[in-house]
């Protein structure tokens, strides 16, 4: 059995987040100045943990966050960052580029709750989803072949994680660690997922309206996962988080209109 850590964060700030319009897939935009400081305030809470595969949507805003973490990070500053698109967004369609509220207008015309609305061209959640499930069998195959032989205890049920609000919380008897970087949305979809499909053990006290909130710029997820090998391929036996959509390193950044 392997055994290893898996967090997650969300890119940096983007002049598009700050004039609130929508990206998806089709606006591949760079970080704001503002989303600079973001991902070196995360760089910098998470520079003492070594990470050992690093994921990264191919999105510009995505590969300009990984970095600049990577960058700030005291064992992991070269580590080989991974592209997949598989990471990516959820495509809006012919919503990408205008404002949110445009997107808001267009599922109340359908009479449609916003989040489960799809414009025309472009995802549902549901192949959002099937993206995030293809991504997470990849990932399952590459830790085992790469980790297999490494050993860890991880969180038990006998003994849960001691949730301290360190950035090393859950992962210090975890040698192998993966980061991933991709987008709000998807990491909404891929949250959900985790806690409602695959029924990961969740934190005592975590409330549901948090589990399923939207990620801030750069907040961070975090989830402990234990593979087993089976005939049909790699499976979680079982998945613990950690947390999710932690913003500790935001406080000294400047919030934007």
């Amino acid at each position: 059995m392997l055994t290893f850590a898996l967090t997650i964060v969300r890119h940096g700030e983007t002049q598009y987040n700050r004039d609130k319009l929508l990206q998806g897939q089709g606006i591949d935009t760079l970080l704001s100045d503002t989303g600079h400081q973001q991902a070196a305030a995360a760089g910098q809470y998470l520079r003492d943990l070594h990470f050992t595969n690093v994921f990264v949507s191919n999105l510009q805003r995505a590969v300009q966050t990984a970095e600049i973490i990577l960058g700030n990070n005291l064992h992991s500053s070269a580590a080989e960052m991974t592209l997949d698109p598989l990471l990516r967004e959820r495509g809006f369609g012919v919503a990408e580029g205008r404002p949110k509220e445009h997107l808001k207008n267009m599922a109340n015309a359908a009479g449609q709750a916003c989040r489960d609305y799809t414009p025309p061209g472009g995802e549902t959640l549901e192949q959002v989803k099937t993206r995030f499930k293809k991504f997470l069998r990849s990932l399952y195959q590459r830790m085992l072949e790469e980790h297999g032989l490494a050993s860890s205890s991880g969180p038990s049920e006998a003994e849960p994680p001691v949730i301290a609000g360190l950035a090393d919380d859950g992962v210090l008897d975890v040698p192998v660690h993966a980061l991933i970087v991709s987008h709000g949305a998807f990491i909404r979809v891929s949250v959900r997922h985790l806690v409602e499909d695959l029924q990961c053990c969740l934190p005592a006290g975590l409330k549901m309206n948090q589990i399923f909130s939207p990620c801030p710029n750069t907040g961070i997820s975090r989830f402990i996962i234990s593979l087993r090998r089976e005939e049909s391929g790699p499976r979680a036996s079982r998945i613990q988080c950690i947390f999710i959509n932690r913003k500790d390193h935001l406080h000294d950044i400047k919030k934007s209109d």
